[in-house]
């Protein structure tokens, strides 16, 4: 992780050098398979402001809307954006058929992207698969959302597993009205990089796995932390959401380098307008 640091502090002074200057708006759609190679040995180099963003304060807690946003493949199990969610675990199905997927980790480049968004509308859909067990585990030590989103008040989440102060079978949570299980977040805690690089981590994921037709991780955003490329090195397979006219080109360039590209099973193209229908969020 060393020279991924590097890269980033020599980005920020490039940055400063050139203050001013004028950032490249993001495309509607990216193919993780198209980038050339000239753009990927490029995209140390485009990195900007990314520390910056790191510090800004926290975010205000969601609205309602925004948490039934969240989860509307549970809500609305019919909508046009369920079915969205139905296609990726189709997609994914299919990639598992080459090579075992049981376990994939859904990330962004930065936050508010869509991300756990994108995790609880999998799992959901996946949970409603028949005979198929799921879990979504909120990797976000941080600023988890997931408990709040399902309405869900952990006694112990992954903390207390990872240090041994709860079992895993008591921070297990179950989503209302769904066979979707959860393992979300009770306490942040003061080391979550050290605690997610950790062998107990590794051992939980295999465990799960061991459970689990299918396990979904929520990581943190890529850029800025470690968090993200710790948890995916555990996954099968990574699923990049990037939101439309939001996400920066560069970062989703400097977001392949960081992450395994092998593992990388493609994009989720988040917020776009729907213009024959009103489906004003997929």
């Amino acid at each position: 992780m060393a020279k991924h640091y590097e890269a980033l502090q020599k980005a920020e002074e490039e940055r400063r050098k050139r203050a001013g200057g004028v950032k490249e708006s993001a495309p509607r759609a990216f193919e993780a398979e198209t980038l050339s190679q000239s753009q990927r040995s490029n995209s140390r180099g485009l990195v900007a402001n990314i520390q910056s963003r790191f510090r800004r304060p926290l975010r205000k807690p969601s609205s309602a809307n925004e948490v039934n946003k969240r989860r509307i493949s549970i809500l609305q199990p019919d909508s046009f954006a369920a079915e969205q969610f139905r296609t990726l675990r189709g997609r994914i199905d299919s990639l598992a058929t080459q090579r075992s997927i049981k376990v994939v980790a859904m990330t962004s480049a930065n936050p508010d992207e869509g991300k756990s968004t994108a995790s609880i509308n999998l799992a959901a859909v996946t949970s409603m698969s028949v005979g198929r067990k799921v879990i979504l585990v909120d990797c976000d030590l941080r600023q988890p959302k997931i408990h709040r989103s399902l309405g869900i008040e952990p006694v112990a989440g992954l903390a207390e597993v990872l240090t041994g102060r709860a079992p895993l079978d008591e921070a297990i949570a179950q989503a209302d009205g769904i066979a979707l299980d959860v393992l979300g977040v009770r306490s942040t805690p003061s080391n979550p990089s050290e605690l997610l690089a950790s062998q107990d981590m590794r051992k939980l994921i295999d465990e799960l796995a061991g459970q689990y037709d299918q396990v979904i991780l929520d990581t943190p955003a890529c850029l800025g932390l470690p968090d993200a490329k710790t948890v995916t090195e555990l996954a099968d397979g990574i699923v990049l959401v990037v939101r439309a006219d939001v996400t920066p080109r560069e970062d989703v360039e400097t977001v392949f380098e960081i992450l395994d590209r092998d593992r990388l099973l493609g994009l989720v193209l988040n917020g776009v307008e729907m213009t024959r229908r009103q489906y004003g969020y997929y």
